[in-house]
Order: structure tokens, then C-alpha cells, then sequence
């Protein structure tokens, strides 16, 4: 499965964004989505899930701010993002994954990456 992901861009704190992540082919929402994101010099850090039976999961960084979204028809997974804060500046990664995890190595399908800079 190929990713595309967008949305991305400048904004300033406690504004919003919204990313989308599309697959390139139907999946029949068989495969954890999910997404994931890289501060300059950190590591790359799970931000928030699907699991298969559709229970959103997020981290704790961003709960109750970032929502994620899906829809199957479309293969395609939303993170609707408010109340920016500089700390959530870095590089959003779509992922997906035959079996939920919130770790980084247990997925095997990567999107290419948006930048989302919060500025202060």
C-alpha cells in the first residue's frame, strides 16, 4: 500500500490544520492507520490510531486537541489538528499496519512526509 499525505503547512499557535493520508489502493479498512511525527532531532513519535475495530487512539501530547478520521470507502485517514502549539511543529508521517501498535517499527507502509510548523 502507497501513502500520500498533505495538509500540512505554517500557522500560528492555537490555530488548526488538517492532514490527510490516502492509500493508494482499497483496503477495505483491513489495515491500522495511523499517524506519526519527527521534531528536528528528535524521534519519530506515534501521535494517533485506528485500531482495526475502529477505537481512536491518540497520545497523550495531543489528546483532546488532534482527532483522527476515517473513511474505509475512501481509504482515507484525516488528523484534524487545533490548538497548535509550537511543540507540535515537525514532520507528519501516515503509516499503516496489518496490526495496531503505537510503536514506529511495526509499520510497514510510510507516506512521504508534511511539514506542520506552529509558530510562536
Amino acid at each position: 500500500v502507497q501513502l500520500q499525505a498533505s495538509g500540512g503547512g505554517l500557522v500560528q499557535t492555537g490555530g488548526s490544520l488538517r492532514l490527510s493520508c490516502a492509500a493508494s489502493e482499497r483496503t477495505g479498512g483491513s489495515f491500522v492507520m495511523g499517524w506519526f511525527r519527527q521534531a528536528p532531532g528528535k524521534e519519530r513519535e506515534f501521535v494517533a490510531a485506528f485500531t482495526r475495530n475502529g477505537v481512536m487512539k491518540t497520545a497523550d501530547a495531543v489528546k483532546g486537541r488532534f482527532a483522527i478520521s476515517r473513511v474505509n470507502a475512501h481509504d482515507t485517514v484525516y488528523l484534524q489538528m487545533s490548538s497548535l502549539k509550537p511543540e507540535d511543529t515537525g514532520i507528519y508521517y501516515c503509516a499503516s499496519s496489518k496490526s495496531w501498535s503505537t510503536q514506529s517499527t511495526r509499520y510497514d507502509s510510510w507516506g512521504q512526509g508534511t511539514q506542520v510548523t506552529v509558530s510562536s
